[in-house]
């Protein structure tokens, strides 16, 4: 009646999908006297393993080289990344750069959503 290897492969399409499917979403504001940029080479980098979140988007933002400024009160931007692994409790962002003074926020403790909302100054 029922194929069994079949509904196991179903389930791990449907897990794979899962985990393909998830995202990590961070909404940063910052101060509008600054312009602000990103580099493609920004990973979430998960505490317990070491692993690099790649990113996969970014909105209101221009990446390097370019420059973003904040124009009519518009000082926010967001960053959308892979998603975790499941065991993640804590992860730091940082761009991987080959200059000086390099983007990072550290220790942020992961939430249930996997939406977040930072202030850099």
């Amino acid at each position: 009646m029922f194929d069994v290897e079949e509904i196991t492969k179903t389930k791990k399409k449907t897990k794979t999908l899962e985990s393909e499917e998830r995202q990590t979403i961070i909404h940063f504001t910052y101060n509008p006297i600054n312009a602000v940029r990103i580099w493609p080479s920004t990973f979430l980098i998960e505490k317990e393993t070491g692993k690099r979140v790649k990113l996969i988007t970014a909105f209101n933002i221009s990446f390097a080289p370019e420059w973003t400024f904040a124009y009519n009160g518009n000082n926010k931007f967001t960053l959308v990344f892979e998603g975790l692994s499941k065991g993640c409790t804590m992860f730091d962002l940082m761009e991987v750069i080959p200059l000086p003074d390099p983007f990072v926020v550290r220790n942020i403790a992961r939430t249930n959503s996997d939406v977040y909302n930072l202030r850099v100054d």
